[in-house]
Parts: structure tokens; sequence; C-alpha cells
């Protein structure tokens, strides 16, 4: 079943969808952070696919800031102009810096759900939200237990807070989903991050499909259905590091 719960963040309130089972029992929590075309169809779909493995999943809103319509996938990926207005005025409102602020009301959401099983947390982007993931892996270590990123863009970049640069400080296992012919994580992209968590010491994999940016989402122009059924896989068995659910 899914509720939307308003969440007071540092910033404001943000609508959270919450997916869980029902029925009494208790499973390790999960959040989703959207891509750049935000809270939808195709991004619940994913949000109840990982819930119905067993687990409580949040998938919050974050275009709450900005108050901005989503853009629609086909026209944003075929239009320059939609695209530089949205990185001009939306895309500074889902700086990973910014929506780092929202992540203690997240976990607290999820400390507060009697449906929630401990405390260790996953978590899965895409997109832009593939960045978040990670950062929040290297923000919160002793929260985030499971961390994926999958068409991730930003992975690696001169910022302080940038997925690279905070593997020290990350405690959770990784994976990476990489697209191909993708200028916002490219072959050296990949050969850094790899090398800033080996030198970490973070239980990781990355791997490259052969699938285009937004691969994922059943509504984008690039979306994959076998590359989309493998990140389902990939996922499932990275959160197998979070407890057990009871039943």
């Amino acid at each position: 079943m899914m509720r939307t719960v308003d969440v007071r963040t540092a910033d404001g309130t943000c609508p959270v969808e919450v997916f869980s089972l029902g029925g009494g029992g208790q499973w390790p929590g999960v959040i989703v952070f959207m891509d750049i075309f935000g809270v939808r169809p195709a991004m619940r779909e994913i949000a109840q696919r990982v819930c119905d493995a067993g687990y409580v999943v949040l998938l919050p809103d974050l275009y709450y800031r900005s108050g901005a319509t989503p853009p629609v996938p086909a026209e944003f990926f075929s239009d320059r102009a939609l695209q530089a207005e949205w990185s001009k005025t939306v895309g500074p409102t889902l700086s990973a810096a910014t929506v780092m602020r929202d992540v203690p009301a997240l976990l607290g959401l999820l400390d507060s759900l009697p449906e929630v099983q401990g405390t260790k947390v996953g978590i899965t982007g895409y997109c832009r939200g593939g960045q978040l993931s990670l950062v929040a892996a290297g923000t919160f270590p002793d929260r985030v237990a499971a961390a994926a990123s999958y068409h991730g863009a930003g992975l690696v970049t001169d910022a302080p807070d940038s997925p690279h640069r905070l593997a020290p400080n990350m405690k959770a296992r990784v994976y990476v989903g990489g697209a191909i012919e993708d200028g916002g994580f490219t072959d050296a992209h990949k050969a850094a991050l790899e090398k800033a968590l080996t030198d970490a010491g973070v239980d990781h994999l990355i791997e490259t499909y052969q699938a285009h940016h937004g691969w994922v989402p059943s509504d984008t122009p690039a979306h994959d259905p076998a590359a989309a059924e493998r990140h389902f896989g990939t996922l499932l068995a990275l959160l197998a590091a979070l407890p057990k659910a009871k039943s």
C-alpha cells in the first residue's frame, strides 16, 4: 500500500510517498531518489517493485522547494532550451548540498514508522538521484548501509561533496550502474570513482550497462526493458546487506 506523508524539513514541507506491505510485519527502510523528471508513475513503479521485495520505501518529491512542474521526458531530451532553463532555475534546488538537508527528516520518518526494522537503510537513485544516493552514503555513513546509483551523473566532480571525494567516509556497500556514451559519467569518471572507492576500502561494484542514460524508468526515450530488469536484480542483491525482515 502507498500513502503520502508531509515531512517537515529544514527548508519547508516535502511530500513523501511511503510504500509498505502492511500486515503487521517489519522490513528494512529504503529511500528512492527520483530522476530529474520527478515523482510520477514510472518512479512509483520502481518504489513499488522494491517494496514488494520486502522493504519500506520512501519516495520524496524533491521538487517541493521550486514548485516546478517536472518536465516530460521525451520533450526534455529533445529540447536544448528547456534543458538550459531547467538547469538554471530548478537544478540548484536539487543540488547535493541542498538535498542532504532533507535526509535527516527522511531518516526521522523511517525511524517513526512501526513497520520499519532497524536503523540501517538503503538508498537508490537515478540520474541526479544517483549522485544524491552516493553523497548520502558519504554524509550519513552510520545510517546508510547500501547505496546504488543508476545512470547517475556528477559522481566525479571538482566539488568538495563529489561522491568520489566522500569515499573515505562511506561504510555502505556501493553499486554503480553506468550508461554508455554518457558525458555525465565517462570512462574517465568511472576510473576515478573506482580508484577512490578501492583506495578507501569501500565494498563496491561499478558496471557499465549496454544502455543509454535514463534506461531504467519506463517512460523515458532511453528506457531499455532488459537493462531495467537487470537493474532490479543488482539493486535487490545490494539491498540484501540490510537487516533481514521479520514476519
